[in-house]
């Protein structure tokens, strides 16, 4: 090695060197050059490369060299740069060692050090430990400075005080501290995570005002959280702010803003932005790409996405493994595993090769779509690969054989893990002991759970909780209990589910009694009650008939300051109605409207007017049916079938028959429904009518699966009319005097020739009542 060989040569190698261990090697080979010495250059070069790619045992061997080689003093920069690649790579405790034994190496901390550590606390959530290394700062006389105030108002944010942070902001200038646009916009984001977009706007005004403005990653950094919350419009009113002030965006912020869009299920605006890019004089990346892709499969358009991948290999654009996995999985998830196929297939042409992301999604799709035997042959692949399956991929099959009931090969196949080194985990557990619940065999997967405990596995909240959902559903509500009554044993509390689960079942038995009881006793362990449980209480009362505990019940919700939903209000209007409290249910219903601005649903409207109908108050119905197109919502076949019903009982044949017929074009009646419109013409001697509504039952294929085996087009004419009265009656939805009448009139050569009404020839066969 030359004579000439100089620190500054060998720190160049280091931090061109990609693989560090081959760097530390050069790194400790040219110690042994005659007058050759390492510097802090070198030193600092070394332990940077250690550090960032993990090799921290290394690092900390080159660390105790320097100590002994280099002046102790001035090692502040590599300690700094040390404890913020510990708390990269999630290295807490170390990072805080590390910090710790500055002093004890002679190296006194500045405001720098103590604002990495800081930091690095804030970031995962170690804010009171945070206030102590401040606190200790002040105390040692080390004046903060605007880094220092930027992390305390984090911190505040993170902790869901913006108002703390904005005071902290305000007095900064008293502090000797100049304000900028990453201060500025930490608060603003703080202010738009908790909904306070007016004091946030307003932040950002100001800060633009007095001059400010954000660098583009500051204000990505921004808009990213308000993509994240789906806020899209907030965000481009920021954007043209800042616009007009010279900061421009970069590719990052289009990606963003894509996101974002994608989030919120904007996918044309998300494509639209994606050909601005390159109008904004920028060139789209693979990111780019990848962010519209994944957006498009979340929202199962998975073929645009297949078109958006040929699209940018068009434009010389490599596809990575991200967006090959995202595609596979989207059409898996639909259950197009044929198309994921095919997607693999030409991947792996171009050298694509598949991981266990890939592997995971195809196993899903084939137990999604019963192809057992497929995905099982996708273990065997793995393994014939050479690789060891994991967990995830040994997870997801067993689940998918759960699913399907077959949990005799799903417990072959935990078997097997452990056979193959794979130490199933509460998860394995929890997927055969969900698929045995299922199939009803809650004592089967209760043993299950117990040989889990046996062989040192501890359930989770997930396994009780399926355990108890099974009993319930099996009105077995004292072994519900009893598991409730274990958990507090395994130090796993229950929670919101757990007693929700429980109050439903005994719900269902009709056990009010033991409903309240049991609420009053979970209240006493520390649950508190939710609007679901609230929902529970109260169906379980108007089951009881006890409308006035029903009612209180919505009254000590809002007491809670819970809001009640649609579910509360559908729930007490549907008591009401069923205890022939009509009155009740239709002030209640107008209270919802009113007071509380709830839009009801299609079986909120159902019941009211089904109870109006049977009240023979139709016209109370008529008005209901007609607020709920006026509401935008949609009448379904029960509310036609409702509307009819009441017609016919209150004797209005011409309304039924019209409404019948305006109304076929949206929907098929049932057989009940064609009935008692047929009974009632029938009584009014209106054959005709009848006879008509017959022979468009005919003409519409509502007819018995003995018509069809009629071939010849004459005879099916004939014979099918009288085949539909026949089944009519034989069913009960005709009276014996109207299939009397019906016969004859369908015999009635003058009837058969009589035109169908003009509505008959327009109407299409929809849905069914």
């Amino acid at each position: 090695m030359s004579r000439n060989l100089l620190p500054k040569h060998v720190a160049a190698v280091v931090k061109y060197q990609k693989d560090p261990r081959r760097a530390l090697d050069i790194f400790n080979s040219v110690k042994k050059e005659d007058g050759y010495k390492h510097n802090l250059l070198t030193y600092k070069c070394m332990i940077e490369k250690l550090g960032y790619h993990g090799e921290f045992e290394a690092m900390e061997g080159v660390l105790a060299d320097m100590r002994m080689n280099i002046d102790n003093t001035l090692l502040e920069g590599v300690y700094i740069f040390t404890v913020k690649n510990y708390g990269r790579k999630g290295k807490i405790q170390e990072a805080v060692n590390l910090f710790e034994r500055m002093d004890f190496y002679n190296c006194e901390p500045s405001v720098q050090s103590y604002n990495a550590i800081m930091n690095i606390l804030v970031q995962y959530g170690y804010f009171n430990q945070a206030h102590k290394v401040y606190m200790r700062m002040i105390d040692k006389g080390i004046a903060p400075d605007v880094y220092t105030f930027t992390i305390r108002m984090k911190s505040f944010c993170r902790t869901r005080r913006p108002h703390a942070a904005q005071r902290l902001l305000n007095n900064m200038p008293t502090q000797g501290c100049e304000l900028n646009a990453v201060a500025y916009c930490t608060v603003i984001g703080g202010f738009y995570e908790e909904n306070f977009r007016v004091e946030a706007f307003k932040l950002f005004d100001e800060m633009l005002t007095v001059g400010i403005s954000p660098k583009v990653a500051t204000f990505n950094k921004l808009i990213h959280i308000l993509c994240k919350k789906g806020d899209v419009q907030e965000s481009e009113r920021l954007f043209n702010k800042v616009f007009k002030r010279a900061v421009f965006p970069n590719l990052f912020t289009f990606n963003i803003f894509i996101q974002g869009l994608c989030s919120k299920g904007m996918l044309n605006e998300a494509a639209k932005m994606l050909d601005s890019v390159t109008k904004e004089g920028l060139t789209t990346d693979v990111v780019t790409y990848n962010t519209l892709i994944c957006g498009l499969c979340k929202n199962f358009k998975v073929v645009e996405a297949e078109s958006y991948l040929h699209r940018m290999v068009n434009k010389g654009f490599e596809p990575d493994t991200f967006t090959y996995n995202t595609i596979i999985d989207g059409y898996c998830k639909m259950g197009l595993v044929q198309n994921a196929e095919k997607i693999l297939n030409d991947a792996i042409f171009k050298g694509f090769m598949p991981d266990e992301f890939t592997y995971c999604s195809l196993i899903y799709g084939f137990c999604h779509d019963a192809d057992l035997d497929r995905a099982l042959s996708l273990l065997e692949e793995v393994k014939v690969k050479g690789s060891m399956p994991s967990i995830i991929l040994y997870n997801t099959l067993i689940k998918g054989l759960s699913q399907q009931g077959l949990i005799l090969q799903a417990l072959d196949l935990m078997s097997e893990m452990t056979k193959n080194g794979c130490r199933p985990d509460i998860w394995t557990y929890n997927m055969v002991i969900n698929g045995l619940c299922k199939m009803g065999c809650v004592s089967d997967a209760n043993n299950l759970m117990n040989d889990a405990m046996a062989k040192g596995f501890v359930p989770d909240i997930f396994t009780f909780n399926t355990l108890i959902n099974g009993y319930c559903k099996q009105s077995k509500i004292r072994s519900a209990i009893e598991i409730v009554n274990t958990m507090w044993d395994h130090d796993v509390a229950p929670d919101t589910i757990t007693y929700n689960t429980v109050l439903n079942g005994l719900c269902k038995t009709g056990k009010s009694d033991d409903v309240m009881e049991t609420l009053k006793a979970m209240t006493e362990k520390g649950f508190i009650p939710n609007v679901i449980t609230y929902n529970i209480i109260i169906e379980s009362l108007c089951k009881a008939r006890n409308l006035v505990g029903a009612l209180e019940m919505l009254v000590e919700m809002e007491n809670k300051g819970l809001t009640p939903d649609i579910v509360s209000f559908g729930t007490l209007i549907h008591g009401l109605c069923e205890n022939r409290e009509l009155d009740g249910a239709y002030q209640l219903f107008r209270r919802t409207e009113n007071q509380y601005n709830f839009c009801h649903t299609t079986s909120t409207y159902n019941i009211m007017i089904n109870a109006f109908s049977e009240k023979l108050k139709v016209d109370i119905a008529e008005v209901l049916f007609s607020e709920m197109g006026e509401n935008g919502c949609s009448p379904d076949n029960y509310t036609y079938r409702c509307m009819i019903d009441g017609f016919c009982r209150t004797g209005n044949v011409d309304s039924a028959h019209k409404f019948l017929l305006d109304k076929i074009e949206k929907f098929v009646p049932s057989l009940t429904t064609f009935g008692r419109v047929l009974n009632v013409l029938c009584v009014k001697h209106r054959v005709h009518e009848a006879v008509g509504i017959i022979r468009l039952m005919v003409q519409k294929g509502i007819v018995p699966d003995s018509v069809n085996t009629i071939f010849e087009a004459d005879k099916k004419e004939v014979a099918a009319p009288k085949i539909v009265v026949e089944d009519l009656l034989k069913k009960g939805h005709i009276t014996y005097y109207a299939y009397e009448l019906l016969y004859d009139g369908i015999r009635d050569k003058k009837l058969m020739k009589k035109k169908l009404p003009e509505n008959f020839s327009s109407v299409s066969r929809k849905g069914s009542v």
